[in-house]
């Protein structure tokens, strides 16, 4: 028999929704309206819009909108992203931004980059890192796998994840800043972050739903919904990645990235990063770890609306606890995603047809 359970609002801090700049993948709008039917109370859009969210006008832009699911906007670390120069994070901040980061950019300087961090400390507020150094990405787009060597696909070294989190975390340890890593896919990563947590280091990071699901050791073909940055990791990767979540040293966020057809139907070599996932997420999760790796589920709850608080700014958690949204989810009730339904205008999907557990209500 199906039972219904209730929890404080899941938030999900790391979303896509190309708004200004890419409406056709997809719109402020159409973002919330999938993050409600994925059953989230509040979400962070990330600032690599088109411009960039570096400016107090595109910020207030983005908090414009009503809706149930609370908006939380980030702003950029750098100008532009371009990372060259500062934004002007003590106005960002005062404007309403979550936290900063240069999402989908790494910022190479580390000169910069513990400026920034030392600035946003003395905010008290977060710096979330896309950590993937692209000087070591090169031209990858894949780990090194069956399918790489089949393919002939440029393969992207998990070093390049690994020296960017050991870089941050060093940047962490001098200034004293909060400090958390986007979607982490590597063994040694999680290592890092375990450590630096051990140390008393303010350090979080995140595990997507698709790096806990798919292994790239387990593609069998030359499919662009199975593309994105950083790359799967491999089975190891993937077992320590669900480790670390039941440990309590990861939580979870989707890393929403929606991309129209034309970008994403061409192939790995060439298409763009990234998958939809707002409305999949808490099923596939609870699916992978609680159902499958029998991780209870007030701990798997947490890593969805406890852990991800330690990101947002003071600011933003006083309007997340005025508003106090709630998430349910049905369990004991196994059903198939069908993609054709989705609420998002993107359709980059690889969970079509898939059953899961733990659907939200």
């Amino acid at each position: 028999m199906s039972e219904k359970i209730s929890f404080p609002g899941f938030i999900d801090v790391h979303v896509h929704f190309r708004d200004p700049g890419i409406p056709e993948a997809e719109t402020t709008a159409s973002g919330l309206e999938a993050a409600r039917r994925g059953g989230f109370g509040a979400v962070v859009t990330m600032p690599n819009t088109v411009p960039a969210c570096d400016s107090v006008e595109l910020l207030e832009y983005q908090r414009s909108f009503g809706s149930p699911v609370l908006l939380f906007p980030s702003a950029c670390i750098t100008k532009g992203r371009a990372g060259r120069e500062l934004a002007d994070l003590e106005r960002l901040a005062e404007a309403g931004a979550a936290l900063f980061t240069d999402d989908g950019g790494y910022v190479e300087s580390d000169r910069l980059m513990e400026e920034a961090m030392a600035r946003a400390a003395r905010l008290d507020f977060c710096v979330a890192d896309h950590a993937l150094d692209h000087r070591i990405v090169g031209p990858g787009v894949i780990r090194d796998c069956p399918l790489a060597k089949k393919c002939s696909l440029p393969v992207i070294p998990a070093a390049a994840e690994i020296e960017a989190v050991r870089r941050d975390i060093s940047v962490c340890r001098v200034t004293g800043c909060k400090l958390h890593i986007q979607h982490i896919s590597t063994a040694e990563g999680v290592e890092l972050v375990r450590d630096a947590q051990k140390e008393g280091l303010p350090v979080t990071a995140e595990a997507t739903p698709h790096h806990l699901f798919f292994a790239c050791d387990e593609l069998t073909a030359d499919d662009a919904n199975f593309k994105m940055a950083p790359p799967l990791g491999n089975r190891e990767d993937r077992f320590e990645l669900r480790k670390a979540v039941k440990e309590g040293v990861l939580m979870f966020a989707t890393d929403h990235a929606p991309h129209p057809a034309d970008k994403k139907t061409i192939g790995f070599l060439k298409s763009a990063n990234g998958i939809t996932g707002l409305e999949i997420a808490v099923a596939s999760t609870y699916t992978v770890m609680v159902v499958e790796e029998g991780m209870d589920v007030d701990s798997w709850a947490k890593a969805w609306w406890e852990m991800p608080r330690k990101v947002l700014s003071a600011a933003s958690i006083e309007r997340l606890n005025a508003a106090n949204p709630t998430t349910s989810i049905v369990t004991r009730e196994r059903r198939a995603y069908d993609l054709s339904s989705s609420l998002s205008l993107s359709r980059n999907c690889p969970y079509d047809k898939m059953s899961f557990d733990g659907w939200p209500l």
